[in-house]
Order: structure tokens, then sequence, then C-alpha cells
């Protein structure tokens, strides 16, 4: 493999795993704070683009340049939608069987699945192209990122890349070592501890829901526009996050971006030795070893701080 090959693999494969990095920050937030797995966050990431989709272009999108004004209107709507759909799985599902696993499995699975349906009615098409409102083709004249050999990669590959590490960065910044951190860690430890210290630990669960989901709105500006999206396309995605945060250790911001960013490499990889049909075998694969071998991730400790 000549030097621009591994580069165009190495640096397509951070760009995947800065996003996965991303879906598993919103995993890693809620797990360590509540010990509980929000598994409709996958279908919060699509459900969250296709708001957006639906009411700045309508049941019928095209890939198209949006305006200035219908940018920032998307980006808007689609954070906002992230957040207002996992404060609603928080306050709906979670928060009435946070002592009742059963039902707090059973009801994120379902909310999944009702995003789905929803979604599959309003959009009955295969897949659709999501524009990009964050304009990141923009960054070269062309389009594309020469590297050395004459490979190429699109320039918005290094986009989502940059942008992925500067939001996981100050996620755990914000969200770890601020005060807002410190509810969390309280809250994680000893809930009934941190209400004798005037912390309400509802509060503290659903401000991590909400920020979790602004993080998937992040992601799914990030992802939408580099492929073909389906309604359906949130099941993997969701496990794909899953798996990011347990590689890293769950309850980790920090190990969960890290964790994605390894995730994505290695797929880029694997894609590139044995084709595009491997390109969720090895995240599936590696979620399914980690759940049967080593539940605690490569770390030798969870943290939340880290």
């Amino acid at each position: 493999m000549d030097v621009g090959v591994l580069l165009q693999v190495v640096l397509a494969g951070l760009s995947t795993g800065a996003v996965l990095g991303l879906v598993g920050l919103g995993f890693s937030l809620v797990a360590g704070t509540s010990r509980v797995l929000p598994f409709a966050h996958g279908d919060v990431v699509v459900a969250a683009v296709f708001t957006g989709v639906l009411v700045v272009l309508g049941r019928t999108p095209v890939a198209q340049d949006l305006a200035g004004p219908e940018s920032v209107a998307f980006i808007g709507l689609v954070l906002l939608a992230g957040a207002a759909l996992s404060g609603l799985v928080a306050l709906v599902v979670v928060r009435p069987y946070r002592d009742r696993p059963l039902g707090w499995v059973a009801g994120g699975v379902a909310a999944g699945l009702l995003m789905r349906a929803v979604l599959g009615l309003a959009l009955p098409g295969q897949a659709y192209a999501v524009p990009d409102p964050l304009h990141l083709d923009a960054l070269s004249s062309d389009a594309l990122l020469h590297l050395p050999g004459g490979t190429t990669l699109p320039v918005r590959t290094l986009g989502v890349l940059v942008l992925g590490l500067v939001v996981g960065i100050a996620a755990e910044e914000l969200l770890v070592r601020g005060r807002f951190g410190r509810s969390l860690r309280a809250v994680a430890d000893d809930p009934d501890a941190a209400t004798l210290c005037g912390i309400d630990p509802g509060r503290v669960l659903l401000l991590a829901f909400l920020a979790a989901g602004v993080l998937a709105g992040l992601a799914g500006l990030l992802d939408a526009p580099s492929h073909a999206v389906s309604v359906d396309d949130g099941v993997v995605l969701g496990l794909e996050g899953i798996a990011a945060a347990v590689l890293g250790g769950l309850g980790s911001l920090r190990g969960a971006l890290l964790g994605g960013l390894a995730l994505g490499v290695a797929q880029q990889v694997a894609v590139h030795a044995g084709g595009a049909a491997l390109q969720d075998v090895v995240p599936l694969g590696v979620l399914v070893l980690l759940l049967a071998l080593r539940p605690q991730g490569l770390r030798r400790r969870q943290r939340q701080s880290r």
C-alpha cells in the first residue's frame, strides 16, 4: 500500500470514526450518569436529520445547495430536534422505569421503532440525499483533497474529522469538567447522596439526555451528507455508537471519542482489504467480542471525568 492510499484509508477512517465517536459520546454521557443505555439514540440521529429535511426541503428532498438562511434553519432544526427527541425519550421511557431495567430497555427499543415508523410514513423512499448545510465541500475549489500518489478524497472528509474532534473535545470540557460535570458524577456515584446535597437526579438525567440529543444532531449533520440516508439507518448507527462507547470504557467521554476513531480506521482498513460488504461487520463484531470478553472496554477504570 503506497503512502497516498494509506493516507486515504486512514483519513477516511478517522472521519468516519469522529462521527461514531460523537454518537458514542451520547451513549457514554447517559450511561455514565444513569446506568441506562439509550437504545433509541441512533434513531434520534437519523430522525433529527430528517426533521430538518422535512421542514426545510419537504417530503421530496433533493441534494441541493442551501442558501445562508436555509442552512442556518436546517442546522438549528436538526440540533433542536435531536435535543427534543432525546429529552422526550428520557421523560416518557426512562424516568418512569429507571429502576426497572426491563421497562427502559423495552421502552427504548419501542421508541426507536416508533421514530422509524413515523419517518417511513413521511419519507417512504429507500434512501434520500441530504444537503450539507455546513458547506464543507467549499473548503477547496474542486471539493477534493489531493494526496500523494495522485489519490484524492472528498475535502468534506477532512472537515468532518476536524469538526468532530473539536466538538468531542469541547463536549468533554463543557459536560465533564465544569459544574454540570460535577453534578453528573455525583448522580452517577450515589443518587441518594446527590439528592441530600441539593442535586435533583431527575433533572440531571434529563439534561444529560438533552446534551446527548444535541450531540446526536451534530453527528447527523456531519454524517448524512456523505451518503444516501435511509430511515432505518439509525439501527446500525446506534449499535456502532455503542461499540465505540464500550471500546473506550462506557461512561468515559474521551474514551468514546477515541473508541470511535479506532473503530472508524479499522472499518476502512477492512473495506479496503475486503470490500464494502465488511463496512458494518467490523464495529458490530467488535461490539459482540467486547460484550462477551471485556465489557469494561480497553480502559482499566471507568471514570466520568476522563
